[in-house]
């Protein structure tokens, strides 16, 4: 019953954050402000995973097709459909619903103990929609410009593997990056990239919102945003692999 209760709970948090705003520009200021915060603040974070991402799926491909019969541009095509299919939208996905979403859920979570929102419903605002929204907007925006810079990154990572040993040639790996190449590949991934946006951001908003108590408290709804967020990243991976793949 706590889980239909939840459930129900989240979908009418949902109804409150796209009610019609106040006012407009306000939102819109908010929107770049959150695309700054969640999103370009993350870069750095995504830059060394897809590096290190792209430089162990070379090197373990490479070491796995030891086979003459198998051409060695295979390490590079497997590297270059491994981060664009899974990589960068679910690992990287998996890592900002702990960076981003704890710390949506603990930032609105600190706003409801200290009556910060209650403060916002005296004066005639929605605080679901004016905390909330932007947030997710903004981090539905940026999110896809992410995968595609972690591809890059982690595509750039094999190609220093391929640059500084010698289980490659740099020509092959090229090759392989080129070899075959299937742009729906893309599309498919900035699609789950959108959806895990809006996971990470409504359900951490969710669990913060609904903060009851003091700092525990906050932690402890920093901590289920996380691991919800987690979970239905890899329910909603699985299913849109399965509707978008076959």
């Amino acid at each position: 019953m706590k889980s239909l209760f939840e459930i129900g709970r989240y979908f009418v948090f949902l109804t409150k954050v796209f009610a019609r705003p106040e006012k407009g520009k306000m939102y819109f200021k908010r929107f770049f402000e959150e695309i700054y915060s969640l999103g370009i603040n993350s870069l750095g974070i995504v830059t060394i995973i897809s590096v290190f991402m792209g430089m162990v799926i070379t090197l373990q491909t490479a070491y796995n097709l030891e086979n003459p019969l198998i051409p060695e541009y295979l390490v590079g095509l497997t590297t270059r459909d491994s981060m664009i299919l899974e990589f960068s939208s679910t690992i990287v996905g998996l890592i900002l619903a702990g960076k981003v979403g704890s710390n949506i859920a603990s930032e609105i979570g600190t706003m409801q103990v200290t009556e910060q929102i209650d403060a916002l419903e005296i004066m005639g605002v929605n605080p679901a929609s004016f905390l909330v929204m932007p947030k997710i907007f903004a981090f539905m925006f940026i999110l896809p410009f992410l995968v595609i810079f972690s591809i890059f990154i982690g595509v750039t990572g094999g190609f220093i593997i391929s640059a500084t040993t010698n289980v490659i040639s740099i020509q092959d790996y090229l090759y392989g990056i080129h070899y075959a190449f299937n742009e729906y590949y893309v599309t498919y991934t900035l699609i789950k990239s959108v959806f895990f946006a809006f996971i990470i951001t409504s359900v951490s908003s969710y669990f913060g919102y609904y903060t009851k108590g003091g700092a525990l408290e906050v932690g402890r709804a920093s901590t289920k945003g996380v691991v919800y967020s987690s979970i239905f990243i890899l329910l909603f991976n699985y299913i849109l692999t399965q509707l978008l793949l076959t």
